[in-house]
C-alpha cells in the first residue's frame, strides 16, 4: 500500500472507530488528519482534504480542542488559524476517558444518585428491588469512577505496570 492510500485508509478507518468511542465521524477523522499530520492544518487543508463544509470543519474543530485533542497553532505572518493534534497516543487515551466519564459516567452517577432518594416501605418487595438495584449500579459505577479517575492521573508506566500485575 503507498503512503497515500495508506493514510486515506487510516482516516477512514479511524472514522469508523471514533463512532464507537462516542464521537462523530468527521470528528475522529479531522483528528486521525491531525494525528499523522507532522506539521499543523489549516480550516481549509482539513476541508480540502476530508471534503467537508467550513461550517463542519470549524465546529468540529472545536469540539476537538474541547475535548483536549486538537490545540491551536500561531504561525508567524498566517492570518489563518492552523490545527495540530496531541501525537502522544496514552494522552489521546487519557483525553478521551476523562471527556466520556465527564460526559456519561458523571452524568449517570449523578442521576442514579438522585434515583437512590426515592421513597417507600421498605417492607414493599418492589421497593426493596428497585433500591437494590439502584444500590448496585451506585456501588458498579463509583467502582468504574474510581478506576477512571485512576488511569486518568496516571502516567503510562504506572498504567502498564499495574496492568501487567493484574493479568501475571
Amino acid at each position: 500500500m503507498e503512503l497515500e492510500a495508506a493514510k486515506e485508509h487510516f482516516v477512514q478507518t479511524w472514522g469508523t472507530l471514533g463512532t464507537n468511542w462516542g464521537i462523530s465521524r468527521t470528528m475522529a477523522q479531522i483528528h486521525a488528519l491531525l494525528l499523522m499530520s507532522p506539521d499543523p492544518l489549516s480550516t481549509e487543508e482539513v476541508m480540502d482534504k476530508l471534503h467537508i463544509s467550513r461550517g463542519n470543519a470549524n465546529m468540529t474543530l472545536r469540539d476537538l480542542i474541547n475535548w483536549g485533542l486538537v490545540q491551536k497553532v500561531i504561525k508567524t505572518g498566517e492570518r489563518k488559524e492552523f490545527f495540530s493534534a496531541e501525537k502522544d497516543i496514552w494522552e489521546v487515551a487519557k483525553c478521551i476517558a476523562r471527556e466520556r466519564k465527564r460526559r456519561e459516567l458523571d452524568q449517570m452517577k449523578k442521576a442514579v444518585d438522585q434515583l437512590a432518594e426515592v421513597t417507600g416501605d421498605p417492607k414493599d418487595k418492589n421497593y426493596a428491588a428497585f433500591i437494590d438495584t439502584v444500590k448496585s449500579i451506585q456501588q458498579f459505577s463509583g467502582s468504574v469512577d474510581t478506576l477512571l479517575t485512576k488511569v486518568i492521573n496516571s502516567d503510562k508506566n504506572w498504567f502498564l505496570k499495574s496492568l501487567i500485575k493484574l493479568f501475571t
